[in-house]
Parts: structure tokens; C-alpha cells; sequence
């Protein structure tokens, strides 16, 4: 039975996509693998650097009883996973869901650029070709890329990594059977979940509260699983409004709830809803606006194409991502 490193920057219950990954991946892979999770914020306290340093020197050691490191981003966890790696020369796969210099500068310095945009543009802040260069790097000297989604294979070749070294392993979604019931105060319940980033386009939706008394609007952000589930299960509509996913993990949460779908046009979110979503352009107030009264308007209809991509979400099934992942693993 090999055994697997996985280094992971979040964990239950800390909440996240990359928590519940690593969270499943050590319970559906028990029985094949000898799995052992490092966690960052067990060093997350001491100051900058010294934490990176502490992660690599725990990572190091972990993995001289292990057989494969698997580090779930490219920067925080990926550098100092590489460098135990090398130098243990154990085979690395890192796995990426997103764009980390793209969404620093975002949050931090000023770009305003979409994801397409950026990585076609040569950029001048020192911070954010540093980080640049980190992820790549990183990438670089991966023996393997893993990334959730064909949008994300696109975005990391753009960093100059060649094809063949990129496996895509859709993320699945497991729904717990017993949900917490939410009773609607209004008519029209109106659902955003994510968190607070400046591309989630969380704005937009609530100032629709002034022009829409009768909507009741909820953003959900910052809480447990259940809670944004329930809330998701309890709405006529979930709203994805966001600039950029790599993998719209919400998206599929929501749609394999049953529930009704407007989501921006970005290449993500329709190669997950299909047609059977409404899209608007991203930024687009008034197109928002519209969907939503669309759907208010004609609920049976917007129900009907919800049940049809259902059936679509079956793709995303625990079993089958873990099927993959082991036979990936097997392979490496």
C-alpha cells in the first residue's frame, strides 16, 4: 500500500473547498493508501517566512516514511512541499485551483484585470511577479499538475507548463442527507454563498434590497457547510455573480440541490450548468436584475431546467472522483 503525503493550507473546520477535498480524499482513500495530512495552520501563528520554514521542515521529515507529496496549492503549502521533494527526490504533484498572483493582486494591489486578461500581460508589481514566479516554479518542477476543471488546464499552460504534465480530476460534491429546514420571511428568496473576495460580485446582489423590497437577498459567507447548503435548498434561486471561478464548486452544490441557477458567463460556470442555467455578463447590474425577475416570474420553468441539471451533476459524484484520484495515484 503506497503511502501519501497530502500538505494542505485549510482543514475542517476550517471552512473551504480545499478542506473538504483533503477531508474526503483521507476518508475515501483509506483503504488504499496510508494517508497522512500536514496542515499549515499548525504553523500558521509564528511570522512570516519562519512558518514556511517550519512547514518545510515538518513536511521533510513527514515524508521520509511516504511514498508520494501531494501539496494542495502552488504557494503557501507548494513551495515548501517542492523543496522537501527534491530533496528527499520523492515524486510531487500539486495541485491548482485558481490563479494565487492574480487573486493577491486583486485583494492587494490593485489589479483590476480579469483572470484571461492577466495571464496574457506581462505585470510590473514586484509582489505580484513574485508571486508569479513562485507558482510557476513550482509548477515546473511538479512531476504532475493536478486541476479540477479544463478552464484551470488552460490557465496554468498559459505559465508555460507543458500539456502532458496536467491531469484534470473533476471535484465532487456529497450532500448530507439531513439538512437543516430554512423557512423564507419573503415570496422570492434570493441565495449568494462564497467568500468575501472582490470578484465574487457579492455588491451587486445586495443592492438589489433597495429596488426589491419584496426579495428577500442572502449572502452567505464565513459559515459551516450545512448551514450554506441548507440555505441553498431553501432558495428559489442561486446567484454565482462572480468575475472569475476556477471551479465553481458552489455552482455544483446548488444545481445538485435542485435548485435553480443565474450565473456569469464565465467559461467555468458553463461548462458546469450547461444550458440548464441562466447566464448573464459579469458586472452586468441590470442583466442580474433581469434573471432574477425571469425567474420570479416563471418558477415552474425555472424548476424544470434545475431537475434536468440534476441529472448533470452526477459527474461530480464522491465515488467517482475518488476512483479517479486512486488510479491517478496508482499511475504516479
Amino acid at each position: 500500500m503506497k503511502k501519501l503525503l497530502i500538505a494542505t493550507g485549510i482543514y475542517p473546520p476550517e471552512i473551504g473547498g480545499p478542506a473538504t477535498y483533503v477531508r474526503e480524499l483521507e476518508e475515501g482513500l483509506k483503504n488504499r493508501f496510508k494517508i497522512c495530512v500536514v496542515k499549515f495552520s499548525s504553523v500558521s501563528s509564528f511570522p512570516k517566512v519562519i512558518r514556511h520554514i517550519l512547514f518545510f521542515v515538518i513536511v521533510l521529515f513527514k515524508s521520509l516514511r511516504h511514498d508520494i507529496i501531494l501539496a494542495l496549492d502552488p504557494v503557501s503549502v507548494g513551495l515548501p512541499s517542492m523543496y522537501a521533494a527534491k530533496m528527499l527526490r520523492k515524486p510531487f504533484i500539486v495541485k491548482i485551483v485558481g490563479d494565487y498572483a492574480w487573486e493577491q493582486g486583486v485583494q492587494r494591489y490593485g489589479v483590476t484585470q480579469s483572470l484571461d486578461e492577466f495571464v496574457k500581460t506581462q505585470q510590473t508589481n514586484k509582489y505580484i511577479k513574485r508571486f508569479q514566479k513562485i507558482q510557476k516554479r513550482v509548477a515546473h518542477e511538479a512531476n504532475k499538475v493536478l486541476v479540477p476543471s479544463p478552464y484551470l488546464k488552460d490557465v496554468v499552460m498559459q505559465w508555460g507548463i507543458i500539456e502532458s504534465k496536467i491531469t484534470i480530476i473533476n471535484n465532487a460534491v456529497t450532500i448530507p442527507v439531513n439538512l437543516p429546514i430554512r423557512k423564507k420571511d419573503k415570496n422570492f428568496l434570493v441565495v449568494s454563498a462564497g467568500r468575501r473576495v472582490p470578484w465574487k460580485g457579492f455588491e451587486a446582489i445586495e443592492a438589489l434590497r433597495e429596488s426589491h423590497p419584496s426579495w428577500q437577498i442572502e449572502i452567505i459567507s464565513g459559515r459551516p457547510r450545512e448551514e450554506v447548503l441548507s440555505w441553498m435548498k431553501a432558495a428559489d434561486v442561486f446567484v454565482l455573480n462572480s468575475l472569475y471561478e476556477g471551479f465553481p464548486h458552489a455552482l455544483v452544490e446548488a444545481m445538485t440541490l435542485g435548485t435553480p441557477i443565474v450565473a456569469t458567463n464565465t467559461r467555468a460556470n458553463k461548462n458546469i450548468a450547461g444550458e440548464f442555467g441562466l447566464f448573464i455578463e459579469p458586472e452586468d447590474g441590470r442583466a442580474l436584475e433581469n434573471a432574477l425577475s425571469k425567474i420570479e416570474k416563471d418558477p415552474i420553468a425555472a424548476k424544470e431546467r434545475a431537475q434536468k441539471g440534476r441529472e448533470r451533476m452526477k459527474q461530480f459524484e464522491l465515488q467517482a472522483m475518488l476512483d479517479t484520484t486512486a488510479h491517478f495515484l496508482d499511475s504516479i
